[in-house]
């Protein structure tokens, strides 16, 4: 039978870090296959009969966790940061498993962020093949008409091309400012921001309230929670 994935595949699957830290450690000779260094990470290696060590001790899959965390804005998306700043590792200090963050929030940026040690998870959900909605609250830096609603809804070009067409509602107007909310299915750059900016207009405030199905809800702000099984499986479910 075949071998079933490369080295580094295998140590991130086993939700031990990303591919990239996979890599690094299989380079620095502290990855074993059968009491042998192996010091490539695309080797072809069955975890079902072969035995793999990590720093001489046995591979063990992790367990799985999903954290669901209410970033706060001033938080970077990030693991450090070379100026101490403020990560959003920082509010997760009580978490002593391995997890890394879905996706990103920009620092100006608040709201959900979904965090896990589920590569398999993590590589549906930012897929752009799977059109996982996002959803976000919009505060405008002037009045958007509803031309400019329509736009959003059938989608904007900006430099890396058109984006899908968003859901968008107006949530309320005062005398300066819209104030909208949009889902998208795409996870570009700072995809929002720049769709507002085609408008001519500046985000002045930029919360994503939903993720899938995963809503805010009663969360406060800088705190976090474990996902439900159910939960889990909603946002395994492929379109």
């Amino acid at each position: 039978m075949q071998p079933t994935k490369t080295l580094d595949r295998i140590l991130s699957k086993a939700g031990l870090g990303s591919r990239t830290e996979a890599r690094r450690w299989i380079g620095q000779g502290r990855v074993e296959v059968d009491g042998k260094k192996v010091l490539s990470p695309e080797a072809w290696i069955d975890p079902a009969v072969q035995k793999i060590t990590v720093d001489g001790k046995p591979l063990i899959a992790a367990p799985k966790r999903y954290v669901l965390l209410y970033k706060p804005k001033g938080y970077l998306t990030t693991a450090k940061d070379p100026e101490g700043r403020p990560t959003v590792y920082d509010l997760l200090t009580e978490i002593k498993q391995k997890i890394t963050y879905v996706g990103r929030l920009d620092a100006d940026t608040s709201g959900l962020l979904l965090m896990t040690n589920d590569n398999d998870l993590s590589e549906h959900l930012t897929n752009p093949e799977s059109h996982v909605p996002k959803t976000y609250l919009v505060k405008s830096s002037k009045l958007l008409t509803d031309a400019d609603l329509d736009r959003l809804r059938k989608g904007v070009e900006l430099e890396d091309g058109m984006t899908r067409p968003a859901i968008v509602t107006r949530v309320r107007d005062n005398e300066k400012y819209t104030h909208l909310e949009i889902t998208i299915t795409e996870g570009r750059n700072r995809q929002v921001r720049r769709m507002i900016e085609a408008l001519g207009a500046v985000t002045l405030k930029l919360v994503r309230t939903k993720i899938g199905q995963l809503e805010i809800g009663g969360m406060q702000i800088g705190t976090y929670r474990d996902l439900a099984e159910r939960e889990v499986q909603l946002l395994r479910r492929k379109k």
